[in-house]
This record gives structure tokens, sequence and C-alpha cells, in this order.
């Protein structure tokens, strides 16, 4: 049986195909050269993509992630990039990030955003690049993201080899620790946030939704725990004004609370990921692990929770906090609690701006027979670099290319998008960096 997404996506492909030939005509004689060109490369681009999934680059994976880094620079060397490897300080143990550049002052400035690193560690069973079939292939970070870094790349030489970067402003940015940020943010994301200070327009190539929707939005992350005491005492004694209620109690209470008192905005979601209770506790929270001792007959002197909120504004996020600190604090009799907030990604917010950059795509895709391009959910995209550089730049993501199963071993990427996709950003590219900044 085909899914209802993959019968869609055929069809797009079909009628892409069929309208191409119908779209030169509202192209310029430049911008068909450079579709051609992109098609001339797209079996060099397949050949790329397989070449750089065969290398593991989970994000632990130091020496992986910096040797795909590695190739991916002489790439952009090639097309008369200058490149940077950025190194991360030891303790934080991530690889460090990989900068292309090359400088000028013609048209919007631009950031494309990438990632080399994947979930699939070196001891996954996932490792290889393999054919499915004549148009799909599975293979660890092939859709996630490093279909999306090959199609950064390939535009890219489109243009060069047809003169069209000179005295333009364009950095790439391929981060080595999208899947497991490095901490502190403060130095993990300070060189794409000023890359961003000094750019006008970031495009993010994380996996597109399909040809018809690109992400104007992305909600933020952060992390929360809470930590509750009680009264140790005999559970004969619970309720009574010397014992309390206990800490189990007073964890229910708040997390009861949580559900009916912060739950309701839009795009606004939390959830407790793991939690223990009882008389002692062994906690490692760091890895989300640890265990509990309790007896029914003991009044529960510890208790805990961890977990995730999402939010679409800094606003929103500083609303939720502040009522479940106000929750927290309203403890039941001989309990106390406190709440930790932990940032992660910020919010990227659908402004005008974004909207603006959405509007030239779609019409770079209606031009070359495409669909018109529409702004995705964002409450059904998570997290991504494009985040961190949302306050500074106008932001456009989901460039990338289309697969199924990011995160699993059933990781696919559809073949047959890649020069569609590609020839899309290249006029995309194109047309940002003829527009006054």
């Amino acid at each position: 049986m085909f899914s209802t997404k993959s019968i869609y996506l055929s069809l797009v492909i079909a009628f892409s195909f069929y309208a191409f030939a119908k779209a030169q005509s509202t192209l310029s004689p430049l911008e068909q050269k450079i579709m051609k060109l992109v098609s001339q490369n797209s079996a060099e681009s397949i050949n790329f993509l397989e070449k750089v999934v065969n290398i593991n680059s989970g994000t632990l994976n130091q020496k992986g992630v910096k040797e795909v880094g590695t190739v991916f620079s002489k790439a952009f060397k090639d097309i008369g990039f200058t490149t940077d490897w950025i190194e991360m300080p030891s303790e934080m143990n991530r690889a460090g990030h990989l900068f292309a550049s090359t400088t000028g002052t013609k048209g919007k400035r631009l950031l494309l955003i990438g990632h080399l690193d994947t979930v699939f560690e070196e001891d996954s069973e996932f490792q290889k690049f393999e054919m499915v079939n004549d148009s799909i292939a599975k293979g660890p970070g092939a859709n996630d993201m490093k279909g999306g870094n090959v199609v950064v790349l390939y535009a890219l030489k489109a243009l060069q080899e047809q003169g069209l970067l000179e005295d333009t402003q364009i950095t790439v940015a391929f981060t080595g620790d999208e899947e497991s940020t490095g901490k502190p943010l403060s130095i993990s994301r300070k060189d794409l946030i000023d890359a961003a200070k000094n750019s006008d327009i970031a495009l993010g190539f994380e996996t597109s939704t399909g040809f018809d929707n690109a992400t104007v939005a992305r909600r933020g992350s952060s992390n929360w725990k809470v930590t509750v005491t009680g009264k140790r005492a005999h559970s004969s004694g619970i309720f009574r004004e010397s014992v309390g209620a206990g800490a189990n109690f007073e964890l229910a209470r708040i997390l009861n609370e949580f559900y009916n008192e912060v739950r309701g905005p839009e795009l606004l979601s939390f959830n407790p990921g793991m939690m223990l209770g009882g008389t002692s506790m062994d906690l490692d929270a760091a890895t989300s692990k640890g265990s509990i001792f309790g007896k029914g007959n003991v009044v529960a002197q510890t208790a805990y929770v961890q977990g995730g909120l999402r939010f679409i504004s800094e606003e929103q996020k500083e609303e939720a906090r502040n009522k479940m600190r106000a929750i927290v604090a309203n403890n039941l009799p001989h309990t106390s609690a406190v709440v930790e907030f932990q940032d992660s990604y910020p919010a990227m917010k659908p402004s005008p701006e974004n909207y603006e950059v959405l509007n030239v795509l779609s019409q770079v895709s209606q031009d070359i027979g495409g669909p018109e391009v529409s702004p995705y959910d964002p409450g059904k995209r998570g997290a991504a670099d494009v985040s961190f550089v949302a306050e500074y730049v106008a932001c456009l993501d989901g460039l990338g290319t289309m697969g199924t199963g990011a995160h699993t071993p059933k990781e696919t990427v559809n073949l047959n998008t890649i020069e569609m996709l590609t020839q899309r950003t290249a006029l995309l590219i194109y047309r940002l960096i003829n527009q006054e900044r």
C-alpha cells in the first residue's frame, strides 16, 4: 500500500517535470543556464551525498564530524569559498563547526545553515547509504541533514560556474552539534550568531516538508525540573498537622495544576518526561536516569520530575514559566518545592520579514513549474539552529531534502527530489543576491 504522503509526493514530482518545460518562458536565459547546470551536476551530487553519509558523524564522534567537515571544506574551496574550522573547547566534547564564506558588497548578505552531525553514533547499527529502489535511498543523516548540506553546496556550485557569486557576501555555517547542542550555548552558538548579525537573511536547510511548504516559524524549547521535599514519617500520620502531605502528593498537585492552569495557549506545550518519588532517591539528571526507594507505610520524603517546554515566543515562554513558579510556590503542608529552568533553543517567530523571503521562494517555485509555497505549521516542527539567529535576521527554513523516518534506522531520502530542490535553491539565492540591501 502507498501512503497518502508518498502518492502526493509522486504527483508533485510528476507535475513539476511536466510544468518545467512550460516554465522556461518565465525564466531569464541566465536562470535557465543555472537550472541546466544543476541538472548536469545532479549525478555528482548524489555520489557526494553517498560519500558523506558513509562517514559516521554522530554528534559525539568528534573525529567523524570533523572528517565530514573536511570533505565539505574541500568542496567549498573548489568553488572559491574561504573555509574555517571552528574548534570547540575540549571540555564541551564537541567537534566544532565548518564555516565557508565569500565577501562582497552586492545584494543581500546571506547565511546558509546546515549541520554535519547525526543522531547515529559509532555504535549504531545504522551506518551505510543503501538504495531501497531506483529513487529512494536510506542512510544515517541522508535526509537530516546531509542531504540539505548537499543542496546548499550544489546550488552554490551552479552559481559559481556562471560567475554569479562575485562581489557577494555568503556565509555557509554547518554546525557540528545540532543534534545535541554543546553547552554553554554562549560558546557553541557564538559564531553562528555573530555571522547572523553581519547578514540580512538566513536560510535553513533542515528537512523539507514538501514543495508547497517552508518554515517561517519554529517553536523554541527549554528544559525544566521540579524537586520536592516532604516530611518523612509513618504513613499512619499523613495529613496530620505535624506530618503534612508528603512529597508525592505535593508533586501530584504541582503537575495537576500545571495541566489545568498553564496548558492552553496556542503552540505552547510542556511534558513531564521522567519522575521519581519516595523515601530516598539516586538521581543522575544529566542522563535522565535515577532510582527510588520507598514503602507504602512511609510518607514520601523526596520527589522529582523533569520535562520540556515548547513555545512560539520569548513572551509566551516567560508567561508559562511565571505560572509554573507560582504553582510550585503554593505548597501543601510540610512540603517545599523548587522549579528550575534551562534554556535550549529560542523561538523563531513568524515575522513579516520571514514572510517576505517566503514570497520570493514561492515565486521561484511557480516560475520553475512548481506549486505556490505556503508557511508550514510551526507546531509540527522541532527546534533547529536557525532559531538562534531569528532575532537578528529574516529567516526561512525547511529548504532541505525530502524523506521519511528521520532519527530512526529507517531514515530515507527521495533522490528524485534533490535536483529540483537544488534548482529552486540556486534560483532563490540568485534572486536574493541581486536584491538591494
